[in-house]
């Protein structure tokens, strides 16, 4: 068979296994993603959670040394969501971003890269084959574009012309020489809504985000999250979707092809003050299956108190006594101080000044002395 052939018979095949785009790229350097991921570097600009070695993320040679060509996949997934659970007055809700919707989506694209992978196998005896997706070295943008998948928006995403770009990406390098397809022209123009939209000016400019800055990173993070981005984070548990949901190319989309995918409202808009006292066992029994529970249950309940601040939830404020006066951990017990403090319920008072004068941490005791000070000018 030829390559030619074998590449449009995976096409059809990949049809039948549910992916609904692929593409196929070279498995030459990007240099000028190398460029771009220096300059990142330089300014400080990366999450800390990518691959830090630039050779491996921009080279392919380096992760299967017989690379000849990279496929790409992407899978759409569901931007709406019926009868979505919505906060009552005493009952306030926080929210997973559309991309920690169903099961989590490494799970998802792995099974059909296996698939394709066994296809491949089959077909080429001695083929050499590695698959990512997300947590692997290689940028899956990068490959997604190069491959035509879409074109890569300001917001920093892949831009399906199809799907948009709530889709899911992976890739599996091969020692297959597939005729690459052509990548697609890029087509924001000077349209800027997501540039113009970010809450944290985290895009610098269209093409270039500033990942410290992220919403969707500092709701992974496990530490105190600045005191500048809490007011901007809202009620979001893991994720942000603003930079998509203002996007053009994104109206009107909402794929519902994967069963997997579909949301579980009390999951991804869940109640936030039983979050506060969930135990592991419980967090991963509730949230265990998300793609957004991969950090562990900390981040989200940090993030469940700064969205309880949001909200002035006043019925929380015992919770978050409670939660400054024994939690052993220091990055809950500051933040339910500062909640405490935004929430403005005279009543936390008598309590922060006993949690102030026993507190050891520091950046806690600089937080419940920041509450005490809000509370007194009530």
């Amino acid at each position: 068979m030829s390559y030619a052939a074998l590449k449009q018979e995976l096409i059809e095949y990949s049809k039948i296994i549910g992916i609904d785009q692929i593409g196929f790229a070279s498995a030459a350097v990007f240099t000028t993603l190398k460029q771009r991921l220096e300059i990142q570097q330089q300014l400080g600009y990366q999450s800390g959670l990518e691959e830090q070695d630039i050779a491996k993320r921009t080279n392919p040679k380096m992760l299967l040394p017989e690379a000849k060509s990279i496929i790409a996949i992407a899978l759409a997934y569901p931007s709406k969501m019926e009868n979505s659970p919505k906060s009552t007055a005493d009952q306030k809700r926080g929210v997973f971003c559309k991309a920690s919707w169903g099961l989590d989506y490494h799970h998802i694209l792995r099974d059909r890269l296996e698939k394709l992978e066994a296809f491949l196998r089959e077909r080429v005896p001695g083929v050499h084959l590695t698959s990512m997706v997300d947590t692997g070295s290689l940028s899956d943008r990068a490959v997604a574009e190069r491959a035509g998948i879409g074109w890569s928006g300001k917001n920093c995403a892949i831009i399906s012309p199809e799907f948009g770009s709530y889709i899911y990406l992976g890739e599996m390098i091969t020692s297959i020489p597939f005729e690459p397809d052509t990548p697609i022209e890029d087509q924001c123009g000077t349209c800027n809504k997501c540039v113009e939209a970010c809450p944290t000016d985290a895009l610098v400019q269209g093409g270039q985000i500033n990942a410290q800055r992220c919403i969707s990173f500092l709701t992974q993070t496990k530490q105190m999250i600045p005191e500048e981005f809490r007011s901007k984070i809202g009620n979001r548990l893991y994720g942000c979707d603003t930079c998509q949901t203002v996007c053009p190319y994104n109206k009107g989309i909402d794929y519902h092809n994967h069963p997997e995918m579909e949301p579980d409202g009390d999951s991804v808009k869940p109640l936030l003050r039983p979050i506060l006292t969930l135990s592991n066992r419980e967090f991963k029994k509730r949230f265990g299956s998300m793609a957004g529970s991969w950090r562990g249950k900390k981040p989200i309940q940090r993030n469940a108190l700064i969205a309880l601040a949001h909200f002035k939830d006043k019925s929380s404020v015992s919770d978050l006594i409670q939660l400054v006066q024994n939690d052993s951990r220091s990055v809950i017990r500051g933040t339910a101080a500062w909640a405490l403090g935004k929430i403005g319920d005279i009543s936390a008072l008598p309590t922060l000044i006993e949690s102030y004068d026993i507190e050891i941490d520091n950046e806690v005791k600089i937080e419940i002395d920041k509450a005490i000070q809000a509370l007194k000018e009530l």
